[in-house]
Order: structure tokens, then C-alpha cells, then sequence
């Protein structure tokens, strides 16, 4: 049984002309099942009979199933969702006042392994398919809004996607991007290239290519104002460090739905949330047109960082914005159901072993991790001694 779930409109056309059918027909079977979330051949009235008696044995409309359905106290709603294999990922809508958006996994896991993140203790196991990508924002539709009664759905409760949730998108680059395609065309969702937002931790070659492919608004998480410290942070950086990554990031506006590019600075007490730290981040991105959001952190069992205080955060926040960077901080949302940025978990069964591994390098510490001070010390961040230097 083939998934039309995850057909591109080409891929759908030719599936139809197999069973006889006009390419027309393929348009029909998007919009029944992306904008009218139907799963029923039976419900598609306009249709032949014939074509729909063969859909009904050659074709499924599956998305992933759904184990877990959690709402938090703000309305921020969380799916855990199976993907078979003894994988699960997570899915969470974040209602607001004039949009809602929804944070979207490309991965069983992450093999990037940041520090501060949850998703990547978890290790790693796989992509996910254009199916299970796509089927996330299917059926979060269809569970905010409701079948319709296989009628297509004029007010849409999911106004924006950001590629955000578990994994690295740019490393499940053409699913990922086939997806995006999905979210952008008239026929499925019909969102706009700046309502799209692809995060990434900086895989330089696949930015560039995603400026050719799908050029959709960008986020970087960036978390460290010079390479020392980002390299223990986000390890990717030892490949492509921060002026590679910079530098990717102003080729990539060139084609952006958008003229800047956000930069993602999760603030971790003691860490990366000094006035120093501050002050070279501000000298570091001066020449790349963008916005810096500010994420305060979000606990996790076992993290080994702290929150930064909420007068670190402001006064952090004040150094960029007196550097003229548009500077925005991120409201914490859904963290009492664990669906904060940083929080996502679901449950992966790791295939790289780097969960294993180091579960055993903490037994060979005596299960004593390197404080959050001392992991800044190592990565060469100087220790700001001041009492009016020291943010927080």
C-alpha cells in the first residue's frame, strides 16, 4: 500500500496516470487530504467510484499514531506520536492571540549531541519520511480543527510551522525539504515562505543548498558568541565554525523570504550570560543582517545547567539592543508538560550508541558531571570576576 501522505503533486500524478487517472486527479487527492485531512477514500464525493474503490486497495492516507495527547496550563498542546521501531517523537502546538504555530520533528533523536538539549541525550535512530513529517502538521490540523466532515477547511487553526522539534532538519535534508514543498503548495497547506521556519544548528553545505532548494525564513542556533565556547556547546562547530556558519547565513539571504536570519541564543547561568559574553556577540554578528531571539533555558533531568536569571536575561538583552540588533526574549511556553524549546525527548531507541557510552563515561567520573562554570572555564571563556561584570 502506497502513503499519498507523503507524495510530492508530480509523485501523486504519476501514482494516478499508473491507475489510468488524469493528472487532475492529483490535485483532487491533495486537497482532500491536506486541506480536508481526509483519510477515507469513501468521503472524496467527487471522485469516480471506480478510482476510489482502486485507491481503496492499492493507497492509505497514514499518519503517525498518536500515544500521548497533552495540553499544558497555557494551551500549549503536545503529541507524543509512534514511528514505529520503539520510536516515539513529539509534536507541540503553541496557541497565541493572532496565530498558532506549530513545531514540527524531522528525526527519531539527534546525533549532534548539544549539550544543553534533550532531545539529543536521547541519541539517535533515524529519519523520519515525508509521511511522518508531514503528518505531523496533517494531524494536528485535524485534531484542532476536526474532520470537517471531509470538507475543506477555510479557516486554518495552524498559521506558521518551524522545523524546531526533535533532530536537526538540514541532516534529513530532501525529506525535510519535500515536506516544507508540501507546507507551501496552494493544493496541500498553502502557508507562505515567511510563515515556514527552518532551524538548524549550522550544517554550512546544507544551508546552501536549502537557499537553491526551498529557500524558507531561517533560524540559527548559535548559543555562543566565539568557537571555544560553541564547540562544547553545539559540537558541530568544530566542523563549521561560527565565521563559515556566518558567512552561509548572508549567502542565504540573497534568496530568503525574509532580509534577515534569527539567531537562537539559549541563556545558560554562569555559562554563555556574561556582559563580556554579551559584547562579543554583538561584535561577532554586527555585519549579518538578523534578529536575536533569546531563549532562557529549560531544565531537564540531568542537564547540569541552571536558568539564567531573569534580570541576566535583561540585562544581556540591553547590550544587543544598545548595539542596535533587534532583540527579542522567547516566552517560555508548555515547560510544565516538558514541550519547551530544549525539552523534547519522546522515546528513541539509539542506534549510535552515544547514550551508552556516555552513561559510562559519568560511571567513570564517579556520576559527577563537569559543572556549568567549569565546562565555560575549559572552553577558554574568560571568568568575569566584577560584581558588575557578572549578568545575574
Amino acid at each position: 500500500m502506497v502513503n499519498l501522505l507523503g507524495l510530492s503533486p508530480v509523485e501523486l500524478q504519476a501514482f494516478c496516470a499508473a491507475l489510468g487517472e488524469k493528472p487532475f486527479r492529483a490535485k483532487q487527492l491533495m486537497r482532500w487530504m491536506h486541506q480536508a485531512h481526509a483519510d477515507d477514500f469513501g468521503a472524496m464525493t467527487d471522485i469516480s467510484k471506480a478510482f476510489r474503490e482502486q485507491l481503496e486497495k492499492t493507497a492509505t492516507v497514514q499518519a503517525p499514531a498518536v500515544r500521548r495527547d497533552t495540553t499544558a496550563g497555557d494551551g500549549t498542546r503536545k503529541w507524543l506520536l509512534d514511528v514505529g521501531t520503539n520510536n516515539a517523537i513529539e509534536t507541540v502546538f503553541i496557541p497565541e492571540t493572532s496565530r498558532g504555530t506549530l513545531c514540527v520533528s524531522s528525526q527519531a533523536g539527534c546525533a549532534l549531541e548539544c549539550s544543553f538539549c534533550s532531545t539529543g541525550r536521547q541519541g539517535f535512530n533515524r529519519n523520519l519520511s515525508v509521511a511522518e513529517i508531514i503528518g505531523q502538521l496533517w494531524l494536528a490540523n485535524r485534531a484542532l480543527k476536526g474532520d470537517a466532515a471531509g470538507h475543506p477547511i477555510a479557516e486554518r487553526p495552524i498559521t506558521n510551522v518551524v522545523m524546531m522539534g526533535m533532530g536537526e532538519p538540514l541532516a534529513n535534508f530532501d525529506n525535510v525539504v519535500a515536506a516544507m514543498q508540501l507546507m507551501l503548495d496552494d493544493s496541500a497547506y498553502g502557508l507562505s515562505r515567511r510563515r515556514v521556519t527552518l532551524s538548524t544548528s549550522g550544517l554550512v553545505p546544507a544551508i546552501d543548498r536549502l537557499r537553491d532548494a526551498c529557500p524558507v525564513a531561517l533560524a540559527v542556533s548559535l548559543h555562543a558568541p566565539n568557537d571555544a565556547l560553541r564547540n562544547e556547546l553545539v559540537p558541530i562547530n568544530r566542523k563549521y565554525p561560527i565565521r563559515e556558519l556566518l558567512k552561509a547565513c548572508v549567502r542565504y539571504i540573497e534568496k530568503a523570504p525574509r532580509d534577515f536570519v534569527t539567531f537562537e541564543y539559549v541563556l545558560l547561568d554562569g555559562v554563555n550570560d556574561t556582559l563580556a559574553h554579551a559584547r562579543e556577540l554583538a561584535a561577532v554578528v554586527t555585519d549579518v543582517p538578523c534578529k536575536l531571539n533569546l531563549i532562557p533555558f529549560n531544565p531537564f533531568p540531568g542537564s547540569g545547567y541552571e536558568r539564567s536569571k531573569p534580570e541576566a536575561v535583561a540585562r544581556f538583552r540591553d547590550v544587543l539592543i544598545r548595539a542596535d540588533l533587534t532583540t527579542t526574549v522567547r516566552k517560555t511556553r508548555g515547560d510544565d508538560i516538558d514541550a519547551a524549546c530544549g525539552q523534547l525527548a519522546g522515546e528513541v531507541q539509539d542506534r549510535t550508541r552515544r547514550h551508552a557510552r556516555r552513561e559510562a563515561r559519568a560511571t567513570q567520573e564517579d556520576s559527577a558531571p563537569r559543572a556549568p562554570r567549569a565546562l565555560a572555564a575549559e572552553a577558554g571563556v574568560p571568568r568575569v570576576q566584577a560584581a558588575e561584570e557578572r549578568v545575574g
